[in-house]
């Protein structure tokens, strides 16, 4: 008996698995998800056009030109993008440049801005027409006009706030490098009213700064790195994961079988096994080929997660309670929609049966983030007890930052076992019937009176 079962589900493997549609829908998606993983912050990080050009500084005050030419130093540009983790690229040491510039080497994508000192009582109104102006290459490199207000550094006798300065630009300066400039000016404004006030600026920076570490989750068995975002994002994950797997394999199982049955094969494999022994075959076989969906996301999560040194926050026994869970939730859905496909004729037909199942199945796959924001509240905790939810519940629980018991886990395996044990009886009680019968398509209180009959 076990050797026929398992031929039907080698069988039943290979020629899913062999298909075309089926290979291409297993690699498109991971594809997909390795270019994000693996070219986008190559592309995000690759060199873009440089940005040359002059930025024209009216500054009264005397103070704010030399801090301003530090600020706006590609090496320090680069410091201030890597410390708001818009580029992750350490700052670069200066090269040979012509007087005015500073950049590091090979930072081809930070704009190379030469300040010009124009004389304190310059009229920025004579000076706005520089601003359409082209150099001698006739390129448009007068990129901005900076006016410093007198009062930006040292506050009037009266006054209670400082002064601020005006950006005039020309149409040619984009709007990153506009940024960069305001960023370049805001640091040298309070870098010289600090100055000003007496106030050492590393020594304020250095008390205003506090490193947040990472928290470190305590639980039973001991403790390890936790991770908010990870915490967030798991749950719906694995969530993610179990739905595909169960869907792919119980949706190709309820398709092949109504196939069979409208094309008459199954009448010859009827012929060499039981209906039992064919029913088994086919739940093992396409539970096989979840198991390899589910196998290669795990695995390029796995890849992601250690592209961004992530996998330290994943606790490794997750992979194997996602797998066992995975398991009992096939079965449960697999044998409703093997059920259906050998009640149904067509697979029109078997639209009506399916919507119920399927929304059994959608339902608790879109909670499985509110689940895990809230892993012990009352909602969560019955949901974890609940056939056929309970699986995803309960996976949603495991991959937060606060798991459940580990008794809740084991009334939540023997909760699913019995029902996809109900479920497999179920469904061996519709394929010794259904699979022969053509006609009229079937109810749901058909489907019951032939399990009640068989």
């Amino acid at each position: 008996m076990m050797r026929r079962i398992w031929m039907v589900a080698a069988r039943d493997f290979r020629a899913t698995i062999a298909s075309k549609g089926f290979l291409l829908g297993l690699f498109v998606m991971p594809v997909l998800i390795l270019i994000i993983i693996v070219a986008i912050p190559r592309i995000m990080n690759s060199r873009a056009l440089q940005v040359r050009g002059d930025v024209a500084v009216i500054d009264p005050t005397g103070s704010v030109l030399p801090l301003l030419r530090t600020a706006l130093a590609p090496t320090a540009i680069a410091a201030r993008r890597l410390q708001a983790g818009r580029l992750a690229m350490p700052p670069m040491g200066p090269g040979a440049l012509p007087q005015g510039f500073a950049r590091p080497a090979g930072a081809a994508s930070l704009p190379l801005l030469k300040i010009l000192s124009l004389p304190p009582d310059t009229q920025a109104s004579q000076e706005k027409p520089w601003l359409i102006q082209a150099d001698a290459r006739q390129q448009p490199s007068h990129l901005a006009l900076i006016v410093i207000h007198p009062d930006s550094v040292v506050r009037g006798p009266v006054a209670t706030s400082y002064g601020s300065y005006d950006l005039y630009v020309s149409k040619s300066l984009n709007e990153a490098t506009e940024s960069v400039i305001q960023d370049g000016v805001q640091q040298a404004l309070i870098a010289a009213r600090l100055k000003a006030s007496g106030i050492n600026q590393d020594a304020l920076q250095s008390a205003l700064h506090v490193a947040q570490p990472n928290a470190i989750l305590v639980v039973a068995s001991g403790q390890r790195s936790s991770n908010r975002v990870i915490s967030r994002l798991l749950p719906f994950a694995c969530g993610l994961l179990l739905f595909i797997g169960v869907i792919t394999g119980a949706q190709i199982l309820m398709t092949s079988t109504i196939e069979e049955k409208s094309s008459r094969v199954v009448e010859v494999l009827l012929a060499a096994v039981s209906p039992l022994e064919l029913m088994w075959g086919k739940l093992i076989g396409q539970f096989g080929v979840g198991l390899v969906i589910v196998a290669m996301y795990i695995g390029l999560g796995v890849v992601g997660l250690a592209k961004f040194s992530l996998l330290r926050f994943i606790d490794p026994t997750l992979v194997v309670d996602l797998l066992a869970f995975y398991c009992i939730t096939y079965l449960v859905f697999g044998a409703l929609m093997l059920s259906i496909g050998a009640a149904a004729n067509q697979v029109a037909d078997a639209q009506s049966l399916m919507a119920p199942i399927i929304m059994l199945l959608v339902l608790p796959y879109v909670l499985t983030p509110f689940i895990g924001q809230a892993p012990n509240s009352p909602f969560s905790i019955a949901i974890s007890f609940i056939p056929p939810v309970n699986t995803f519940g309960m996976l949603a629980r495991l991959a937060s930052s606060t798991p459940p018991p580990q008794w809740q886990v084991w009334l939540t395996l023997l909760a699913g076992l019995c029902a996809a044990a109900a479920a497999v009886w179920f469904a061996a009680k519709i394929f010794k019937i259904g699979l022969l019968m053509h006609g009229k398509p079937p109810n749901f209180a058909t489907l019951i009176r032939w399990a009640r009959m068989a």
